[in-house]
């Protein structure tokens, strides 16, 4: 399992899961190691991605940066943007989940830009919004896009034929959109505190959460769970089926919650420990990795921690190999 992580520092960091095997009445132990760390962009990085061996990055220069991560090198930069990148998303094929088919990325200069990701090659320029895009989804099926921006307004894109399909104004400026893991039936939006869960099909509202203070990341798990991580410095595991949280980890770091990343079950055998797994990042550069089954402990330990002693802006994983 590999985490990448980018900083206000314009570092980006690469670190691998590794899970040691217990002995007898041993419990599991789990280290995070390092892969790289080096300055890819000339300006704070904004956003990153994984998908099986490949990591994207996209920083306030206008600049995607695209790694191998087998290697630890940097393959290249795409510059198509006007504008600082904003957001990254990675769509894999169901027939293929270890390797990525496309890359879709977002900007300040109101565009979506949609890649061949074998090789790397620019397909399209998307006029989302009037103003930056501030975040984007990939829909499971590959076909359609969800994306927020400035102009507060929820656009969809139809990535088959390269163009916005829909596009409708929000009472309130979203700043994270994202889909459900179960198909795609449902997509979550976040605006401030508030997190909104809709149908897919028709956008109409399902359940409206509230989160204590302001929310800043969000990362949909299996069996209608969302975690959510912000300001309030915890991470949030919510039951979508009912609008209401399922547990809490009160004061999972120091300083507010930047990135967070959920480990699934691959097609590959992978080992289902590894499920109960979500790691999460914070704004002073600690990364750590919790198992879900300890939220009943007052005040549950992490299995695996790692300081970049940077300032962390976004958290991006894949548990493919």
């Amino acid at each position: 399992m590999t985490l990448v992580a980018g900083s206000y520092e314009k570092f980006v960091w690469g670190f691998s899961l590794k899970t040691l095997k217990p002995g007898d009445g041993e419990t599991l132990t789990l280290a995070l190691k390092p892969l790289f760390s080096y300055p890819s962009h000339t300006a704070p990085i904004k956003s990153v991605a994984v998908a099986g061996p490949v990591a994207a990055s996209g920083g306030a220069d206008d600049a995607i940066k695209i790694y191998d991560l087998a290697s630890a090198a940097e393959l290249g930069s795409l510059l198509d943007h006007a504008g600082a990148v904003t957001a990254l998303a990675f769509y894999t094929s169901p027939l293929a989940p270890s390797l990525p088919r496309n890359l879709l990325s977002a900007s300040d200069d109101g565009a979506v830009c949609i890649y061949d990701a074998d090789p790397f090659v620019h397909l399209k320029t998307v006029a989302a919004h009037r103003r930056g895009v501030v975040d984007l989804a990939v829909h499971p099926s590959g076909r359609v896009a969800l994306t927020v921006g400035r102009d507060s307004c929820l656009a969809m894109l139809n990535l088959v034929r390269g163009r916005r399909s829909f596009s409708c104004r929000l009472a309130q400026e979203a700043s994270i959109v994202r889909y459900g893991s179960e198909g795609g039936g449902r997509f979550v939006m976040v605006a401030e505190e508030k997190i909104s869960v809709h149908d897919s099909e028709d956008a109409r509202l399902i359940h409206e959460l509230d989160a204590p203070k302001r929310v800043l990341c969000i990362a949909p798990a299996e069996n209608g769970l969302l975690f959510t991580g912000g300001e309030d410095r915890s991470v949030t595991a919510w039951d979508t089926a009912s609008g209401k949280v399922a547990y809490c980890m009160q004061d999972a770091h120091s300083t507010r919650v930047k990135g967070l990343v959920v480990f699934k079950n691959s097609s590959e055998g992978q080992n289902s420990e590894t499920s109960n797994f979500i790691a999460s990042a914070s704004s002073d550069g600690v990364i750590r990795i919790w198992d879900v089954r300890m939220t009943s402990n007052e005040k549950p330990n992490p299995l695996a921690e790692a300081n970049t002693k940077s300032r962390l802006t976004c958290l991006a994983g894949s548990s493919m190999k």
